[in-house]
């Protein structure tokens, strides 16, 4: 293992700096209180917020852009893919095309806006009697100029069909991976959308979920020289790489080539592994739009006026499925899926 395994630390702030193939992460941990009827927090919860725009945690939650139920309502996307996955509570999500689903605990969403998309994120407050903790990440993951015009998909990875594996070392401490994608020690994850950057092994593209007991001991495999990889160590108290020493909130940026050992503190941790190869084009990034040129950019602006992206067939910017007790995702082909 090399001494210069450690390229880089960083301090994490809300929006987790990233790499290509990725474009950013959000990491969002709210500890929302109960619902009401309406899947919303009461009134008197909401006084003093800056509605529409609450970003500042305050009683341990955002509303975020939600206007009585935290979330994001419609808004557009075009060039790239969002990867949302849901630690604990729901996500409610609604889209132009027509598609549906409440998903969380474990959960993962794909969806590749490609040539355009609307939708809506909203975290329903689904309990009436205890809070209503979430804790997600959303990474954005890029798409390549030949696939930014890509027929917009999305799918489900159910948390009961992602591949977990368990890892005991020499001194019986385990580590659990949990593969959202890429593979591991043989291990393929699930099937990303059709047009992801993701689909290509070649392209080594993993994103997994690492939680080491105390003591633990794991050693992230080598890949490539070409890969960005990058840790984010966001529960816990330290882990040690080399001959480092790394704190709680922290981004490691790590060598591809080498094997990477890990080891961890007194306390159970928590990583979140983004690498892939990186993708190699021009970035022009403005809110919603994720193309290769300025002009590109205004043209997603023009479209998205004259066309809306498929229109909004919902009767409110916010939709909620208040219908449904169970995970489920409707698709645009009618495809229904339902998990307990």
């Amino acid at each position: 293992m090399s001494k210069n395994s450690i390229l880089k630390i960083e301090k994490l702030d809300f929006m987790w700096q990233t790499e290509d193939p990725f474009l950013f992460c959000a990491h969002h941990k709210d500890n929302y209180p109960k619902g009401n009827d309406k899947l919303e927090p009461s009134s008197s919860e909401l006084s003093g917020r800056n509605i529409g725009n609450d970003f500042i945690l305050r009683n341990g939650w955002r509303m975020y852009h939600g206007k009585t139920i935290p979330g994001f309502p419609v808004h557009p996307h075009r060039g790239f893919e969002t990867v949302t996955i849901v630690l604990e509570g729901f996500v409610d999500h609604s889209d132009s095309h027509g598609a549906a689903g409440r998903y969380g605990s474990g959960d993962v969403q794909w969806m590749t806006a490609g040539a355009g998309i609307q939708h809506a994120e909203m975290f329903p407050l689904i309990n009436k009697d205890k809070d209503n903790p979430l804790h997600l990440f959303q990474v954005w993951l890029n798409l390549p100029k030949k696939d930014k015009f890509s027929d917009p998909h999305y799918k489900m990875l159910w948390a009961e069909d992602i591949p977990v594996i368990e890892e005991i070392d020499e001194n019986e401490k385990k580590t659990i991976i949990k593969l959202i994608s890429g593979k591991y020690n043989g291990t393929q994850a699930l099937e990303p959308t059709p047009a992801s950057w993701a689909k290509d092994e070649k392209n080594n593209v993993n994103i997994w979920i690492i939680k080491m007991e105390p003591k633990a001991k794991f050693e992230l495999p080598a890949s490539s020289s070409t890969i960005t990889r990058n840790l984010y160590y966001y529960d816990g108290e330290s882990i040690s790489i080399d001959i480092s020493t790394i704190n709680l909130s922290n981004r490691i940026k790590l060598s591809g080539e080498n094997a990477i050992l890990i080891t961890n503190g007194n306390k159970e941790s928590n990583l979140l592994l983004l690498e892939g190869e990186p993708i190699n084009e021009p970035v022009v990034a403005y809110g919603p739009f994720v193309m290769n040129t300025m002009e590109e950019i205004h043209q997603a602006s023009r479209d998205y006026k004259e066309t809306g992206f498929g229109g909004w067939p919902w009767n409110r910017e916010d939709p909620v499925h208040f219908y449904e007790t169970d995970r489920f995702a409707k698709y645009s082909d009618g495809t229904i899926e339902k998990r307990l």
